[in-house]
C-alpha cells in the first residue's frame, strides 16, 4: 500500500477505508436509489426515528447541518493489464487514437464507480439521484499504460453553497501501486438542488451559474468560428454508457429520459469533455490539465459545433448548438 495519507484541500485528514476492488455502477445505482429514497423521507418526515434522523436536511432551523463523510475509499490494486479492448472501444468512440495509453478521460472511466460509492455511503448527506454534474477539473501528469498495476483514492470534500442549492466536490485520485506520486487526479463538481447550509457557514453567498444556464441570456453570446461539427445519433448515449459504465436512464432513449423531465435522451457530460479533448490532440501533451463546464444539456439525436482555439500555452474549446446560439460547454486545455 501506498504511504500517502489522503486529505482535503484545505488540509484536513480523511480516514481510510480499503476495498478489494473497484464496485460496479450497477449495484451503486441501486444503493443510491435507495439511499435518495430515504433522504427524501428524512427531510418530509425529519421527526420520523430510522428515517428523520441520521441525515439533517441542512436548513438553517435544522436540527443536523450538511457534513461529508471524513473518508476516503482506497483501492489499492487495480489490474489494467486486461483492459486493453474496453481501452480500444472507448476510444475509437471518443475519437482518440487507439494506443495502449489510457487517456485522461478514460481515467476519470476507471475511477468514477469509487466516486460513487463515496455518495451511495450512509453517511453522505445528498442524494445521488438528482444530482447535476456542473464541472471536471482533471490533471495528467504522465502517461499511464495498459500493464500499469494502479490505487485508486476517492472522498468528498468542500460542501458550498450554489444559488439552486449546494455543491459538492468528489475528488478521485490514481496512483501507480505502492507509488507515492500522482498520476491523475480529477474532481467533479456536483449540484443537489432544494439544500441549504446553515447561514453561519453560507455567509459569503451562494456561488456558481444555475444548472443549464448560460452566463449569457440565449440568442446574445456571439460563437467563434467552429473548427468542427459533431453528428450525434440516438444511440449516443447508450454507447458511452456501454464503455463507461453509466447507465443512467437519461441519457439511453427519449422514453426514459422523458420520466426525468427530458424531451430527449441527453449525451453524457464527459463524454461531450472527452471528445473535445480528443479535438485537442496531441498538442496537449504526455500531461495536460483538463477543465470543463457545462451549461445546457446536448439533445440526442444533435449536432454540436465545437472550436479549440489556441489560448496562451494551451487551448480553450467551446461546444453549442448553433440554431439557438446556446451553449453546452466549455473549458480548456493546458499541457503541464
Amino acid at each position: 500500500m501506498s504511504a500517502h495519507r489522503p486529505a482535503t484541500s484545505s488540509g484536513e485528514p480523511l480516514r481510510v477505508e480499503t476495498l478489494p476492488t473497484l464496485p460496479g455502477l450497477g449495484s451503486l445505482y441501486a444503493r443510491g436509489a435507495a439511499s435518495s429514497g430515504r433522504i427524501a423521507a428524512g427531510r418530509a418526515l425529519p421527526g420520523l426515528p430510522g428515517i428523520g434522523a441520521g441525515r439533517g436536511d441542512g436548513e438553517p432551523d435544522g436540527d443536523q447541518p450538511l457534513t461529508l463523510p471524513d473518508v476516503a475509499l482506497h483501492v489499492p490494486g487495480v489490474p489494467t493489464a486486461n483492459l486493453a479492448g474496453h481501452l480500444h472501444d472507448y476510444q475509437r468512440l471518443l475519437h482518440e487514437p487507439v494506443t495502449d495509453v489510457l487517456p485522461a478521460g478514460y481515467l476519470h472511466v476507471l475511477a468514477f464507480p469509487l466516486a460513487t460509492a463515496v455518495m451511495v455511503r450512509g453517511d453522505f448527506p445528498l442524494p445521488l439521484l438528482g444530482m447535476v454534474h456542473l464541472a471536471n477539473q482533471v490533471e495528467l501528469h504522465g502517461p499511464v499504460r495498459v500493464g500499469d498495476l494502479l490505487e485508486v483514492r476517492a472522498w468528498s470534500e468542500n460542501l458550498r453553497p450554489h444559488r439552486r442549492g449546494v455543491q459538492v466536490d468528489l475528488v478521485a485520485e490514481v496512483r501507480r501501486a505502492g507509488d507515492t506520486a500522482l498520476v491523475w487526479r480529477g474532481v467533479s463538481t456536483y449540484l443537489a438542488k432544494g439544500f441549504h447550509l446553515p447561514w453561519s457557514e453560507a455567509e459569503n453567498g451562494a456561488t456558481g451559474p444555475a444548472e443549464g444556464e448560460d452566463r449569457a441570456p440565449a440568442g446574445t453570446w456571439v460563437p467563434p468560428l467552429p473548427t468542427g461539427r459533431w453528428a450525434l445519433g440516438p444511440g449516443t448515449g447508450r454507447a458511452y454508457g456501454a464503455v463507461s459504465g453509466d447507465r443512467n436512464p437519461i441519457h439511453l432513449s427519449a422514453l426514459s429520459a422523458k420520466a426525468f423531465g427530458f424531451p430527449r435522451a441527453i449525451a453524457h457530460g464527459m463524454y461531450t469533455a472527452a471528445r473535445a479533448l480528443a479535438d485537442v490532440g496531441h498538442a496537449r501533451g504526455e500531461a495536460y490539465r483538463w477543465t470543463v463546464e457545462f451549461a445546457k444539456p446536448v439533445l440526442l439525436p444533435g449536432t454540436v459545433d465545437v472550436a479549440v482555439t489556441p489560448s496562451g500555452q494551451g487551448f480553450e474549446y467551446v461546444g453549442w448548438n448553433g440554431g439557438r446560439r446556446q451553449k453546452h460547454f466549455e473549458g480548456t486545455v493546458t499541457p503541464l
